[in-house]
């Protein structure tokens, strides 16, 4: 019996899949769990829909993402940080104060996760990367200023 799976489920396959398994455990199990549903064609077209719609949102996903990359290509990004008499920073520029710059100086909202750049405990210029999306990645200049 071909059943579309509603929920993860051990050994037969992941949420929205098609898979085909004996009556009896379909009957037994799966249903009365309700962790599938049979695969008539109203199931069938809920799950093209559902594929569909994931398709899509990834395209608008990665659109929005080489859209902020275009954005930020070789741009410099300021940060202000304080230093002591001896010119060392007191603390480093973290890349949470670098994802807030760039959301206030461009208008990109990034995760600081996102934000890979080697530490930064002096004035100067870094570069930094930005992962925007699977395959997207944005590299700026840092600038760190008093």
């Amino acid at each position: 019996m071909k059943v579309v799976l509603k929920q993860d489920v051990k050994g037969q396959g992941k949420a929205g899949e098609l898979v085909s398994v004996s009556d009896g455990y379909a009957r037994n199990f799966l249903f009365p769990r309700n962790l599938a549903v049979p695969a008539d064609a109203q199931a069938m077209t809920e799950l093209r829909n559902r594929e569909e719609s994931a398709q899509y949102h990834a395209k608008v996903e990665k659109d929005a993402a080489l859209a902020a990359a275009a954005t930020l290509k070789d741009k410099t990004v300021t940060v202000k940080a304080r230093a002591g008499s001896n010119g060392r920073l007191f603390g480093a520029v973290t890349s949470k104060e670098v994802a807030e710059a760039l959301d206030k100086q461009f208008g990109v909202k990034v995760d600081k996760r996102k934000v890979s750049m080697s530490d930064i405990k002096a004035f100067g210029d870094y570069t930094a990367e930005i992962k925007l999306h699977a395959g997207v990645v944005a590299v700026i200049t840092v600038s760190v200023t008093e």
